[in-house]
């Protein structure tokens, strides 16, 4: 029945809007169940191993300790975040043009993800240059912050606010952008397509990232302050 109604109304695929144009693609031999399994599976597995890792005491000026709970899943985010934007993210950006076509496993997933925004079946030009910006900058930048936290370096709450404000900035504008076009490149209120993939997963870097943003404000607030007060002290003392 579902055939039926693709062939009646002239769509060769299940992307909206229905009269989009894709003449390459290639219905996907992998279920969903299978796409979203390998992706949550990796994932679930970078988590377990980035919270095993963080887990061990991090150098200091007083001897070792260990980071707080809170601290090891904000690793465990930039961990699974240097997954997404270097693996698959960075899939997307090699091989937009081929993907409608491509069977490879991250090809067949963002043909399953962009049943909630086909913009990546079109090489739409936001989602290619957002996601290249993505790529090149917050995938290596994520690693590094986790290695920054790991080995307690100065850096580590400034990379943590570049990254968190960069990921936001680009969430916002993905919605934003999306929203302007009348969400038409989705099903507007469909419960997977629409909420979960389009909806829900976005939302993840706009909270997320916001969170991390107030936290390295304060930390970084909190070392200005000291630095300031020291500054303070040290004037005083060569006056005396």
């Amino acid at each position: 029945m579902k055939r039926e109604q693709q062939v009646a109304s002239g769509a060769r695929h299940p992307y909206w809007p229905r009269d989009l144009s894709i003449p390459s693609y290639v219905e996907n031999d992998r279920s969903m169940a299978e796409i979203l399994t390998f992706l949550f599976s990796v994932s679930g597995l970078m988590l377990l191993a980035a919270w095993f890792f963080t887990g061990r005491a991090v150098p200091g000026p007083r001897g070792g300790r260990k980071l707080s709970g809170a601290r090891r899943l904000a690793l465990c985010w930039f961990s699974v975040c240097g997954f997404i934007h270097l693996v698959v993210e960075g899939w997307f950006i090699f091989y937009h043009g081929t993907i409608p076509s491509d069977q490879s496993l991250l090809s067949q997933l963002w043909k399953e993800y962009s049943k909630g925004d086909s913009r990546y079946v079109i090489s739409d030009n936001f989602t290619v240059c957002v996601e290249t910006i993505t790529v090149l900058c917050w995938g290596p930048l994520s690693i590094w912050a986790v290695l920054a936290f790991l080995y307690n370096r100065p850096n580590r709450f400034l990379l943590q606010l570049v990254i968190s404000l960069g990921q936001l900035y680009g969430a916002v504008l993905y919605f934003f952008t999306e929203h302007r076009d009348g969400y038409i490149h989705s099903q507007p209120g469909h419960p997977i397509y629409f909420w979960f993939y389009f909806f829900f997963l976005n939302l993840l870097w706009v909270i997320i990232p916001a969170f991390l943003i107030l936290d390295a404000w304060g930390q970084l607030s909190a070392a200005q302050v000291l630095y300031d007060s020291r500054l303070v002290e040290k004037d005083r003392s060569k006056r005396q």
